[in-house]
């Protein structure tokens, strides 16, 4: 009697049937982020995006940004709990492209797993369309890849490129800012995707699970780290076509914390000191630091400290400014004014990514 041919890539590890199943688990989440101009509907080879809105511009130009979301897979993988982590994709790779005041267009997303279970890919996915969709973002292809022998069947990675526009003459940056200019902090929810291979080292030794009940929250330690990212890009968007030319330059608190990010869109020979006393970093980085054996002072070029993104805005419409964001849902409030006088003497952060910029410090104590 023949035997029944084997699938030697399944015998390899690969499962082809469950990719598939992912596919479809996932396939009305992303239609739901697609408008007329995307084309081709899921599972070509590339993804169609119509581009001849852009002939309406008169110099347009693409904005592009790609990220991951770091460490923080680790916890959930942990808890399993993965419908989160695509808005936290999401956030690291969209909201930086609003950052030079672009539209975001579509964005393209990358899973890399040792082995596919479809239903979490699933998850993940529909938290990156969930994201889009806050974000007015095309989800438009993507790529889920199995790995067995490089990942453990429980371990994946994901990462994403997403695509913007913006005017030419509308970009903002460094080049509008100017002295005078008043810096504005919007809130975050939490750590947003930065700073979690601390977060780990501290839980890790103190002998805290994921699963455990974190007093201080109301619920356990895993969910309370995975608080998705909050999501700027539309509120943003909103604010710059409301208040024109009101907004010059932002900046994604991101990896390097508040002083570094903010330094890379403001001018060479410009400072600013963001004064601490002007809010109180929310609860879980006061808790972690003291987990950690640290003051939050230590952990400014690690962490956000409640500070998600920095508007720099002309000083005649800032208090408007944070008036319309507060409305949108987001806490905002001035932090700092940027000067181009004689510069304090003390330690400035200068120069954070290759980019020469202005200086920043952060200066007095956090508010209670």
């Amino acid at each position: 009697m023949a035997s029944t041919p084997t699938d030697p890539y399944s015998a390899a590890g690969v499962d082809t049937a469950a990719g598939d199943l992912a596919v479809e688990l996932m396939k009305s989440a992303v239609r739901r982020t697609h408008g007329p101009e995307v084309l081709g509907g899921v599972g070509g080879f590339a993804g169609l995006f119509d581009a001849s809105a852009l002939l309406g511009y008169s110099k347009p130009l693409l904005a592009t940004s790609t990220d991951g979301v770091g460490t923080k897979v680790a916890i959930a993988q942990a808890i399993d709990k993965h419908d989160t982590i695509g808005q936290d994709l999401v956030g690291m790779v969209v909201d930086d492209i609003v950052v030079v005041g672009a539209k975001p267009l579509f964005m393209t997303d990358y899973i890399a797993t040792g082995k596919v279970f479809p239903e979490r890919i699933a998850d993940i996915v529909r938290g990156i369309a969930d994201g889009c969709s806050a974000t007015g973002t095309a989800l438009v292809g993507g790529e889920t890849a199995e790995h067995p022998g490089l990942l453990g069947i429980n371990d994946y990675d994901v990462a994403g490129a997403a695509t913007g526009v913006v005017e030419a003459d509308a970009v903002l940056g460094a080049d509008r800012v100017r002295s005078g200019d008043v810096v504005l902090a919007l809130a975050s929810s939490g750590p947003h995707s930065n700073g979690y291979s601390l977060i780990r080292h501290i839980i890790a030794n103190a002998g805290i699970g994921y699963g455990d009940h974190a007093a201080d929250f109301g619920r356990t330690w895993g969910e309370q780290l995975l608080e998705p990212t909050r999501l700027y890009t539309s509120p943003l968007l909103r604010a710059i076509d409301a208040m024109p030319g009101a907004i010059h330059s932002l900046s994604h608190v991101t990896g390097g914390g508040i002083a570094a990010n903010l330094a890379r869109v403001l001018p060479q020979n410009t400072w600013v000191d963001v004064d601490r006393s002007t809010w109180s970093p929310s609860p879980v980085f006061r808790v972690l630091a003291d987990l950690g054996d640290l003051s939050l002072e230590q952990t400014e070029g690690t962490w956000n400290l409640g500070i998600g993104f920095l508007a720099v805005v002309a000083a005649e419409q800032a208090e408007a400014a944070a008036s319309l964001l507060t409305a949108e849902g987001i806490d905002t409030w001035q932090v700092g004014t940027v000067s181009d006088a004689a510069r304090p003497d003390g330690d400035y952060e200068q120069g954070a990514k290759g980019v020469d910029g202005g200086a920043v410090r952060l200066v007095g104590t956090y508010a209670g």
